[in-house]
């Protein structure tokens, strides 16, 4: 029989692994990219992301990006 130390022991690993998993599998998402532009939330078209699986952005909002970040 397990003791009350025991258990709180064992739901705490319980948490740890499921807060574990839980980030990674945001991590995966996050580097596979999306379906929508986080700019504009314009599809971003399945030839943009055969290329580059993780885009974030459409090409004109990245273009944008790039512009900006280059411009500073």
């Amino acid at each position: 029989m397990l003791s009350e130390f025991d258990r709180e022991v064992a739901q705490a690993r319980t948490d740890q692994e499921r807060d574990a998993s839980l980030k990674a599998a945001t991590q995966a998402l996050r580097e596979i990219g999306t379906l929508e532009c986080i700019d504009c939330g314009a599809t971003i078209p399945p030839a943009r992301r055969r290329v580059y699986p993780s885009a974030r952005r459409c090409l004109e909002c990245q273009t944008a990006a790039e512009r900006e970040a280059y411009l500073r």
